[in-house]
C-alpha cells in the first residue's frame, strides 16, 4: 500500500521563520518585511508580520509535528530576531522540539536578511559573509548543547535568481548576470558556517539546494544552448562549488567578482566536507533562447528582464498544482540520479523539501480537509525517491514542505503547502487528511 525504505530512512517536515513566525514587533526588519511594504510586490498586499504566528503557537504546532509520527523537525532561525537579541524564542523552542522526541535540524538562513545589512550591500557586500558567521557563532554556542545537526543555506539558487538577478523577491535588485558576487558570498557564507559549526562540535552539517532537469523547449542550437547555460547558473553554480570546488564554466567564475589566489581560497572553504546534502524539488524546468517579439508576461511565474539569455516556458505536463507549477514525480529520480553521476563523493542526500499547493477547502462539516491531491502527490514523490533508491543513489530522509499553511512569499496567503490547515483569520490549526496519510505512512515503515 506504501512505498518502503531502508531502515534508518528519516520523515520529517520543514518550514522557514519568515514564512510562520509573525511577531514582526519583536524582531528588527528584514529585507522581506521591506519588500512586503513596497505597494504590488505580494498577492492582495498580504504580509509575514502575523504569518500563523508560530512564535506565539510553537507549542502546539510542534506537539501537531510530533503527533505525525516524524522524526525530524526542519526549521529555520530568524537572523534578525537573533540580531534583536531574541535567541530566547529560540531557546524555548529547541526544548520543545527534543521535549516531544524530534530532532531539531535548524536552517541558519532562509531568505530573510536583516534589512541593516542590506543597507550596506546585503549580498552582494562580501562581508555579509563574515557575519553569517558571527551570527553561526551565537547560535551554536547557545543552542549546540541540544541542536547537533545543521542546514547552512536554503536554496542559494533561487535566492540569488529571484532576489538579485530578478526582482521578484526581496530584495528585488534586478542586476542580471551582475548577481553573481551574490551567489558566491552565500557560497562564502555556507563554508565559513560550516567551519564555525565543526569548530563547536556539530554532529552532521548540510546545505539545502533546490534541483531541477533542465530541458531545451525545441533541438534548435540556441535552445540547448540557453537550457545548458541556465541549468549551469541555476543547479550547478551553487553545488560544483560544494561538491568539486570550482565553479561549472569560466564565464561564470570569471563573473563572481573574486579572482586569482582569493578565490582559490575561498573554493577551498567552499568545498569542506558535508555530512548531508539536502535536495529541494517541485518541478522540471524548460528553457527557450529568447524570441524577438514575443511577450512572456503572464505566462511565467516571474519576469526575465530584458537581456538575459534564456526564457523559461510552461512545462508540459498532464497534472499541475494549483500554483501551476508541473507535477513530474519522476523528475525528482531523475535529478537525484544526475546528482550521484555528477558527483563521485556526492554525501548522503536527504530530501530537505517537496510538497505541492492546493487550494484546499475549509474544514468541512465533519472537521477534515479533504485534499486527496496532495495525497496523490506526496505518494507519487515517495515512490520517486524509493526508484532513486533502487538505482544506487543513497538517500536518508524526505521532509515534506510544507508543516503547516503559511505566508508563501510573494503568493502571500493564497497557496496552501501544508499537511496541517491554518485558518488565517483564526489561526486554529486542522490536520487534513494528507497529514494522516503521511502518519500511517511512516508508521507502516516500522511494520
Amino acid at each position: 500500500m506504501y512505498p518502503q525504505f531502508p531502515s534508518g530512512f528519516r520523515f520529517g517536515m520543514s518550514t522557514s521563520a519568515y514564512q510562520i513566525e509573525g511577531a514582526a514587533a519583536l524582531k528588527g526588519p528584514s529585507i522581506w518585511d521591506t519588500f512586503t511594504g513596497t505597494g504590488g510586490t505580494i498577492r492582495n498586499g498580504q504580509d509575514g508580520s502575523v504569518a500563523i504566528d508560530h512564535y506565539h503557537r510553537f507549542a502546539e504546532d510542534v506537539r501537531l509535528i510530533a503527533e505525525a509520527g516524524v522524526q525530524d523537525y526542519r526549521f529555520s532561525f530568524s537572523w534578525p530576531r537573533v540580531l534583536a537579541g531574541d535567541v530566547g524564542f529560540y531557546d524555548r523552542l529547541v526544548d520543545t522540539i527534543v521535549a516531544h522526541g524530534l530532532r531539531p535540524v535548524p536552517t541558519l538562513y532562509h531568505w530573510d536578511l536583516p534589512q541593516e545589512l542590506e543597507d550596506t550591500g546585503g549580498w552582494m557586500n562580501r562581508d555579509t559573509a563574515h557575519r553569517l558567521a558571527d551570527y553561526t557563532s551565537t547560535l551554536v554556542l547557545r543552542l549546540g548543547d541540544r541542536v547537533r545537526d545543521w542546514i547552512t543555506m536554503n536554496e542559494m539558487n533561487v535566492h540569488t535568481l529571484y532576489g538579485y538577478a530578478l526582482a521578484d523577491h526581496a530584495p528585488a535588485r534586478g542586476l542580471g548576470l551582475g548577481a553573481l558576487p551574490a551567489g558566491h558570498h552565500q557560497l562564502l557564507a555556507h563554508g565559513l558556517a560550516v567551519q564555525v559549526l565543526r569548530t563547536h562540535g556539530a554532529r552532521t552539517v548540510g546545505v539545502a539546494s533546490q534541483h531541477f532537469p533542465v530541458s531545451p523547449a525545441t533541438d534548435a542550437p540556441e535552445d540547448v544552448a540557453a537550457a545548458t547555460l541556465f541549468s549551469e547558473l541555476t543547479n550547478w553554480t551553487f553545488s560544483d562549488p560544494i561538491l568539486l570546488g570550482d565553479y561549472p564554466n569560466e564565464m561564470i567564475r570569471a563573473g563572481v567578482g573574486t579572482s586569482g589566489a582569493q578565490l582559490d581560497r575561498d573554493l577551498e572553504l567552499i568545498r569542506a566536507r558535508l555530512d548531508f546534502y539536502g535536495v529541494n524539488y517541485y518541478e522540471p524546468t524548460m528553457i527557450e533562447a529568447p524570441r524577438v517579439g514575443k511577450d512572456y508576461h503572464g505566462v511565467l511565474e516571474v519576469d526575465i528582464p530584458d537581456g538575459m539569455p534564456f526564457s523559461p516556458v510552461p512545462v508540459k505536463s498532464a497534472e499541475r498544482t494549483d500554483f501551476g507549477w508541473a507535477i513530474v514525480p519522476a523528475g525528482l529520480t531523475e535529478i537525484l540520479v544526475t546528482l550521484r553521476d555528477r558527483y563521485p563523493a556526492l554525501p548522503p542526500v536527504i530530501i530537505t523539501e517537496n510538497g505541492a499547493s492546493f487550494h484546499d477547502a475549509d474544514p468541512g462539516a465533519d472537521g477534515r480537509v479533504h485534499d486527496e491531491r496532495r495525497i496523490a502527490y506526496l505518494d507519487a514523490h515517495l515512490r520517486a525517491v524509493a526508484d532513486a533508491i533502487a538505482a544506487g543513489v543513497r538517500v536518508d530522509g524526505y521532509y515534506v514542505w510544507s508543516a503547516l499553511d503559511n505566508f508563501e512569499w510573494a503568493a502571500g496567503f493564497d497557496e496552501r503547502f501544508g499537511l496541517i490547515h491554518v485558518d488565517f483569520d483564526t489561526q486554529k490549526r486542522t490536520p487534513k487528511d494528507s497529514y494522516f496519510w503521511y502518519r500511517d505512512l511512516i508508521a507502516a515503515q516500522a511494520g
